[in-house]
């Protein structure tokens, strides 16, 4: 019976890859089923208590993705209480000793920085704070470069990159500490000159400055053996840390310049059956047999080589190394035994030194023991599942951009850095008012995302596909509103015209400046009234039902929405009625000229109600809606 479950779990992958899925509960979900299962509460490992360990941080990195990909919210509280464990609420972080100067103990930092931006709770920026302190005074090399560990003086490893360097990013970006990634880009830039084989391109494990250790290399300092989940490591905290450099920052190229060397490199290496990576990559001495493919390492290259394409830091054409590897994952490493999905072929640890000593020789490595259910193996593995999954739908927006205003719509508050920044329905937004969720809906579809801070023109929405306005100001939002004028509404309708797609979404007229939003609507035959329904009170969400109705040419899967406190609209041609309720029409649609526009009485697909943290019914489908909503207007560009 399990050799069936296995042939049907790789029927459902190819499916998957190619874009149409068989697949009823998607293996990035059945994985992190079983870390549910295997750590409910807290993380602990081999039976002894339970401690702030960096594997647990790569398991929630991988349901953070899932969370995204679903809107699920089971994944976020899953993230959220095992982070809870140790966070405690003035800031401290148990079992975390900062004097251990372990680069290992960043790694979670990065789930801390997640809970802050969704939660705000001011315990979350207090233990990031407290993280960031570690790598202020962490001991480093001569030129700069981050020790693995106090233990380990004057060593620079593979692993540390992933273990700080995304983390420091990501706080960076937070608290706006720009000239951190010069500090970031140089940590990549040190270990790949001291780590890289000119010969093969390949990195090996470590480096050591002082060239003391039995493992290090004498004239080099560099340790015998590529391993390849060192460089999985290395790979990953490239990908990751990218998410968070200023756009014109020369880092991000110096970085995606060494990710493009470094995939070069093992693409040479994969193996050509199973598409997998050797423990020890191009590993030809004395007991090569011994050698064997690892799951870990092979789920880590292929997240960082598919993240790399989607992200355009890689040719398209590298995508066939991840889809490669990741059939070859599935066919060998994935196992689905009493009911569980299980992950065989991690290697439990490899390091350098310590004591006992590990020398770094191929014997060594080849002693590590190879275990089932690794949480390092797990978390890479849904990491790079996640990516795959999500493959099929790329190609619907590839080469659109979605442009949200951020003019009409400029409300600022203090960020946590103590300056005013724009927070009301933006991408960047993870609180309840923002757009972050909307945001990778349009990103899974294959899209970039863009904001536009001043006025349109047909200058600035040339290269847009899709333009929203959502909720333009009134005084009581911002003391000097940027009102829609006559200029602009020339400048949307002309681009819209010519092929654009525009997304309205007002408010209720409270919340809402419509006076000057209906000089642009009325252009296209819609009117925002100062009518509003759904006035739902206290927690009776009933109130806020709305059905889109069966065969709704764009809520084509969604049954039931929830929108609050929304303006009716009032319709002529050209616009058409796309969803009523009762008499009054609450969603519209018009073609104009070559273009599209949609009009709603609410910013409805914010966070608050799609990320899934409040706590709708269940039968209320706002994720569903925004899949339907986004794949719907990514159609509507072609006629661009």
């Amino acid at each position: 019976m399990k050799k069936f479950k296995r042939i049907a779990i790789c029927i459902s992958l190819s499916l998957s890859v190619l874009g149409t899925s068989a697949q009823e509960v998607p293996l990035s979900e059945q994985m992190i089923a079983t870390s549910m299962k295997m750590w409910a509460d807290s993380f602990a490992l081999g039976g002894k208590a339970a401690r702030w360990s960096y594997d647990m941080g790569v398991i929630l990195k991988g349901c953070e993705r899932v969370w995204q990909n679903t809107g699920n919210v089971k994944y976020f509280n899953y993230i959220q209480r095992l982070m809870d464990f140790y966070v405690k609420e003035d800031g401290s972080i148990k079992d975390y000793k900062p004097d251990e100067y372990n680069i290992d103990h960043i790694n979670n930092g990065k789930l801390v920085l997640l809970l802050y931006r969704v939660t705000g709770k001011e315990k979350y920026l207090k233990a990031a704070n407290l993280l960031r302190q570690q790598l202020r005074t962490h001991p480093r090399t001569n030129e700069g470069g981050f020790w693995h560990k106090k233990i380990y003086p004057y060593q620079m490893w593979l692993d540390g990159l992933y273990m700080g360097a995304p983390f420091y990013a990501e706080y960076a970006n937070l608290m706006q500490e720009d000239t951190a990634f010069n500090d970031i880009t140089n940590q990549f830039v040190w270990m790949e000159q001291h780590a890289r084989d000119p010969k093969t391109g390949l990195l090996y494990h470590a480096w050591d400055e002082s060239k003391q250790q039995q493992w290090a290399n004498k004239t080099t300092g560099q340790s015998p053996h590529f391993w390849a989940r060192a460089i999985g490591w290395y790979s990953n905290a490239i990908v990751d840390a990218l998410d968070w450099y200023p756009p014109n920052h020369p880092g991000r190229k110096k970085l995606i310049d060494i990710l493009n060397r470094l995939v070069t490199a093992v693409e040479k290496v994969q193996d050509k059956q199973t598409g997998l990576w050797y423990d020890i990559l191009n590993y030809n001495g004395p007991g090569k047999e011994k050698n064997y493919f690892e799951a870990s390492a092979s789920c880590q290259l292929t997240y960082a080589i598919a993240k790399g394409v989607r992200k355009d830091y890689l040719p398209a054409s590298k995508f066939s190394i991840a889809k490669r590897a990741y059939a070859g994952i599935v066919k060998q490493f994935i196992k689905v035994e009493d009911g569980q999905t299980n992950l065989h072929g991690t290697v439990s640890v490899s390091g350098l030194g310590g004591n006992p000593y590990r020398d770094g020789s191929f014997e060594y490595y080849m002693r590590e023991k190879v275990i089932v259910n690794d949480p390092k193996g797990m978390g890479a593995f849904i990491k790079a599942a996640g990516e795959m999954e999500i493959s099929g739908s790329l190609q619907n927006g590839k080469g659109k951009t979605i442009l949200l205003d951020r003019w009409f719509n400029s409300e600022k508050r203090k960020d946590a850095a103590s300056t005013m920044s724009y927070w009301h329905y933006t991408w960047q937004e993870r609180s309840h008012p923002g757009f972050n969720t909307l945001g990778w809906v349009f990103e899974k579809n294959g899209t970039k995302l863009s904001s536009l801070d001043i006025a349109p023109t047909a200058a600035n929405l040339k290269g847009a596909s899709v333009y929203i306005i959502v909720d333009p100001d009134h005084v009581k939002d911002n003391p000097t509103p940027n009102y829609v004028s006559a200029k602009d509404v020339k400048a949307i309708s002309d681009w819209v015209k010519a092929g654009g797609v525009l997304l309205m979404m007002a408010n209720d007229s409270n919340n809402c400046d419509l006076k000057h939003f209906n000089l642009l609507s009325k252009a296209f035959g819609i009117t925002f009234t100062d009518k509003s329904i759904n006035m739902v009170k206290n927690d009776t969400y009933p109130q806020g039902e709305v059905l889109p109705g069966a065969n709704n040419p764009v809520f084509k899967t969604t049954q039931k929405m929830f929108l609050k406190e929304l303006s009716t609209l009032a319709i002529k041609a050209p616009a058409k009625a796309l969803v009523t309720k009762d008499t009054d029409v609450i969603i519209a649609t018009a073609k104009f000229g070559k273009g599209t526009v949609l009009a709603v009485g609410d910013p409805w697909l914010y966070n608050e109600y799609v990320d899934g943290r409040k706590q709708l019914t269940p039968d209320f489908e706002n994720y569903k809606a925004a899949e339907d909503l986004v794949k719907w207007l990514i159609q509507q560009t072609k006629n661009k």
